[in-house]
């Protein structure tokens, strides 16, 4: 359940600041609607993406072998546009969000927000180990719960390898070398 939650919360609060950007950046109208737009994309994202780049990677894969590597890579790309744009659109339908600006307006209110949400995608996929991990912390924090990590007064029990390292580190012999000594001294 923890897991899911910071998560949940983890994603969620960087698809608003994304949105934020998203409104800022295009004729797209996010203001206040961008909480529950953020609800809403990050639920789309976690459970709806996942369903839909399978579908749209096996029915990729049925030509691949036809493709060259930037065939590939333009695939990739195709499939992962068009992902965002489904997770766009699903986004402004579900939510206050509205595209405005005229035709043209219209035009880059619907293809210039799923290449924001693409880079905003690609940037919590790199941090989002240390993202979720402090989000973590704080959910222990506010729960009251302890965190799985042991006590800094319990010493913790080497394994072999550790120990043999040690020993390695201490002398520059492994244990084999050691031992070969200890036979030619006795």
């Amino acid at each position: 359940m923890k897991k899911w939650v910071v998560r949940f919360v983890s994603l969620m609060v960087f698809n608003i600041i994304v949105l934020l950007i998203v409104g800022w950046l295009t004729p797209a109208r996010v203001g206040w609607a961008a909480l529950w737009a953020g609800i809403v994309m990050t639920a789309l994202v976690i459970w709806v993406k996942p369903l839909v780049e399978k579908w749209f990677r096996s029915s990729a894969a049925k030509s691949a072998g036809g493709r060259t590597k930037a065939g590939e890579k333009l695939v990739e790309f195709f499939i992962a546009f068009a992902i965002a744009f489904l997770i766009w659109i699903a986004t402004v339908l579900l939510s206050g969000v509205r595209i405005g600006g005229g035709f043209f307006g219209a035009i880059w209110g619907y293809v210039l927000p799923p290449l924001i949400l693409l880079i905003g995608w690609a940037i919590y996929a790199a941090i989002d180990d240390k993202v979720e991990t402090h989000a973590g912390a704080l959910y222990d924090k506010a729960t009251g719960s302890k965190t799985g990590s042991t006590d800094a007064a319990t010493p913790s029990v080497p394994s072999p390898e550790a120990a043999a390292g040690r020993r390695e580190l201490n002398d520059g012999l492994t244990d084999e070398q050691r031992r070969m000594l200890d036979e030619l001294g006795g």
